[in-house]
């Protein structure tokens, strides 16, 4: 590995056929996002965007449940943690410390490496702000949803509220953040949240490993080019897109990659790429 893998010790990571499987590690915790899974995130996903090897990140969880959301004890202490004798100071302190954390998972989307997320069991709260940044969300039969923090008497502010509605109706999204409702996975692949319901945990695994060697085959300059492009336009203009992607293939266009597709076109064969 020409760059070496961080030290992780809420994650377990490693790296086959291109793919870096990310697994959340804290299964006595139902993979409760405390400050060290929060971190490594980042981490994680700044690795795998630096390192060529990677071409793509599938994103799980050990244990019964994908994520249980952001750990209590965390939550609790807080309010010590950003204590000011200045009311003004403590304000700013939670606000910073908010924005940290939305950085934390839009690592996910400034990676450019496209990231999957297979979701089993629970995920709820922090952790459907978790997938909703991923690019693909597949899940097994069993696993659930929901918007908890308005269960807790808050305001989801990772990004859940922001993201969401760019994936699934807008008014789906509002039922979901008022009542905090149960999402059964059916209903998850019915309005868009997810691609695809597997059967069991274990085809769910199988079956995003799948797709990530698909996608690991293709032009890695290529794929990171289209989820450039897929995110700017989601935030975009039409014409802006328009405009982005003109001057990206004016540079990028012209590559050893569209050479080898070509030439492995015209031979039948199967293309093979540069990291």
């Amino acid at each position: 590995m020409t760059n070496p893998m961080p030290a992780f010790t809420a994650l377990a990571v490693r790296v086959e056929d291109h793919i870096a499987q990310v697994h959340l590690d804290r299964p006595d915790k139902a993979n409760a996002l405390n400050e060290a899974l929060w971190q490594e995130l980042r981490t994680v996903m700044a690795w795998a965007d630096a390192t060529h090897e990677v071409r793509v990140v599938v994103l799980a969880g050990h244990g019964k449940h994908f994520c249980s959301g952001i750990d209590l004890a965390m939550l609790m202490g807080v309010q010590q943690a950003i204590k000011d004798e200045c009311p003004g100071r403590t304000n700013e302190n939670l606000r910073r410390a908010i924005l940290d954390l939305q950085d934390c998972l839009t690592s996910l989307e400034r990676c450019r490496k496209p990231v999957l997320a297979a979701i089993h069991g629970a995920c709820v709260g922090g952790g459907l702000d978790l997938v909703a940044a991923a690019d693909l969300r597949y899940c097994s039969a069993e696993a659930h949803f929901s918007i908890k923090e308005i269960e807790l008497g808050m305001v989801a502010d990772v990004g859940t509220l922001q993201r969401l509605p760019k994936l699934v109706a807008p008014g789906l999204v509002r039922e979901w953040a008022y009542t905090g409702r149960k999402i059964l996975a059916e209903e998850a692949r019915a309005c868009g949240l997810v691609n695809r319901v597997f059967d069991t945990p274990e085809a769910l695994a199988a079956g995003v490993l799948e797709l990530a060697r698909t996608i690991a085959a293709r032009s890695p300059l290529s794929i990171r080019g289209t989820k450039e492009m897929l995110n700017h336009a989601r935030d975009h203009s039409v014409a802006d897109g328009l405009a982005h992607i003109a001057t990206w293939n004016a540079a990028m266009l012209v590559s050893q990659d569209i050479q080898a597709a070509m030439m492995a076109s015209m031979s039948r064969q199967t293309p093979e790429f540069r990291d």
